[in-house]
C-alpha cells in the first residue's frame, strides 16, 4: 500500500513540475548568452592561481614535502575549476566561439588529465538520458547503481562485487583513480551507446587526445627532473576523488529520479534527479558553481558564471529541488540501490527489509 501511495505521490509530483515549469526554456534562455569578458576573467582566476600554487609546490618539493602536499590540497580545487571549465566548453557555453571553446577546452584537459573530446560527446549522452533506468544507458558519466530488484537476482558472488564496489573507499578512492589512471585510457571505454560511425569518429578523438596527454606530461616530466609525475599525480589523484563526490552527490540522494525510458521525462529528471549541493561560499566559487546542478541539468548552455544568477532570479526553478548540504551529503554514502516501488534510493539494511515483499510479488 505505501509503495503504490509513493508510486502515485511521484507521478503527481512529476505533473506538477511539468505544469508550473513549462516555460523553462524561455525562462532560462536569457542566461545561455556566453560572455567572453566573463569567461576570461574565469580562466584567468583559475589558471594563475593554479600555476602559482604549482610553483610553490615544485619549490617546496625537495625540502618541505609536507608543505608541497599541503598546497596540494588547495591547489587541486583549482583543478576543478579548471575541468569545470573543459566541461562548459564541452557543452559549448563557457566562450561564444566553438574555436575558443575547443582550444580551451582541451587546454584544461592538460590540467585535469580527463580526455576533452571523448568525456564531452559521453557526458552530452548523460545530460540526454540522466535518470533513465536501461543499461548501458544508466552508467555513463555516472556512479554505477543497481536496483533492488537486480540486486537481489544476481548471484552470491555477484552480489559481494557490487558490495565491494559500492564501499565508500572503493567507490569514492580506488574506482576514481582507477578511472582516471586506465578506464579512461583505454579504446574499449567508448560506449557502446554509440552507434559505429560516432565510435570510429570518438576512437580517433580519442587517440589524438591521449597523444596530446602524453606528449606534454612527457615533456613536462623532461623538465621538471621527474618531479612533474609526482606533483601532478598528486593533484589529479585528489581532483578526481573530488569529481567523483560531486557526480554522487548530484545523482545520488534518496529522493532521486530513475525511470524507465517510457515514463521519463527530461524535465523531471533535470528537476528531481539533480540535487542543489549547497555549499559555503569559498567552496561553491571553487567548484565552479557545479553543485547548482538542477539548472545546469535543465539548460547546458548556461555557463557555470550564469547559474547562480539563474537561480536567484528564478526562484520556481528550484522549487521542487533536493538541496544538500555539505554536512547532509555525508550520510548519502550508506545509500546502495534504486528501489523502483517507493521511488528511492535504500541502503543494504533497506533493501533487506524490501526482500520479503519482492519474493512474495515474484
Amino acid at each position: 500500500m505505501k509503495e503504490t501511495e509513493n508510486h502515485i505521490k511521484n507521478n503527481d509530483l512529476d505533473a506538477t513540475i511539468s505544469h508550473e515549469l513549462k516555460h523553462w526554456k524561455e525562462i532560462t534562455k536569457s542566461y545561455q548568452q556566453a560572455n567572453n569578458l566573463k569567461a576570461l576573467r574565469e580562466l584567468l582566476f583559475t589558471v594563475v592561481p593554479f600555476a602559482f600554487l604549482w610553483y610553490l609546490m615544485y619549490i617546496c618539493f625537495d625540502d618541505y614535502l609536507w608543505l608541497t602536499l599541503l598546497l596540494g590540497v588547495i591547489n587541486s580545487f583549482f583543478v576543478v575549476r579548471a575541468f569545470v571549465i573543459q566541461h562548459d566548453c564541452g557543452h559549448q557555453s563557457f566562450f561564444s566561439s566553438k574555436w575558443l571553446n575547443n582550444t580551451v577546452g582541451k587546454l584544461m584537459s592538460l590540467i585535469s588529465s580527463v580526455l576533452y573530446s571523448y568525456w564531452a560527446k559521453s557526458h552530452q549522452f548523460h545530460h540526454g538520458h540522466n535518470g533513465q533506468l536501461e543499461m548501458p544507458d544508466r552508467e555513463v558519466s555516472d556512479i554505477p547503481t543497481k536496483t533492488v530488484r537486480e540486486y537481489l537476482a544476481l548471484s552470491k558472488w555477484g552480489k559481494l562485487g557490487y558490495r565491494i564496489f559500492r564501499n565508500p573507499l572503493v567507490t569514492f578512492v580506488i574506482a576514481p583513480l582507477y578511472y582516471i589512471v586506465w578506464a579512461s585510457r583505454w579504446p574499449g571505454y567508448i560506449r557502446s551507446v554509440f552507434n559505429k560511425s560516432q565510435k570510429i569518429k570518438l576512437f580517433w578523438k580519442w587517440f589524438l587526445d591521449n597523444l596530446l596527454l602524453f606528449l606534454s606530461y612527457l615533456t613536462a616530466i623532461y623538465v621538471t627532473d621527474g618531479k612533474f609525475f609526482y606533483i601532478h599525480g598528486y593533484l589529479v589523484g585528489l581532483f578526481i576523488i573530488i569529481a567523483f563526490w560531486f557526480f554522487y552527490v548530484q545523482h545520488q540522494f534518496e529522493e532521486g529520479y530513475k525511470r524507465w525510458r517510457k515514463n521519463w521525462s527530461f524535465l523531471a529528471s533535470a528537476i528531481r534527479g539533480s540535487s542543489y549541493y549547497k555549499l559555503p561560499r569559498a567552496l561553491q566559487w571553487l567548484t565552479g558553481n557545479i553543485g547548482i546542478h538542477h539548472i545546469h541539468h535543465l539548460s547546458s548552455l548556461i555557463p557555470f558564471y550564469n547559474l547562480k544568477k539563474c537561480m536567484n532570479e528564478n526562484k520556481i526553478l528550484s522549487k521542487y529541488v533536493t538541496t544538500i548540504t555539505f554536512w547532509q551529503s555525508l550520510k548519502l554514502t550508506k545509500l546502495k540501490l534504486w528501489d523502483e516501488d517507493s521511488g528511492r534510493m535504500v541502503s543494504f539494511k533497506e533493501a533487506k527489509k524490501i526482500t520479503p515483499r519482492l519474493r512474495k510479488v515474484s
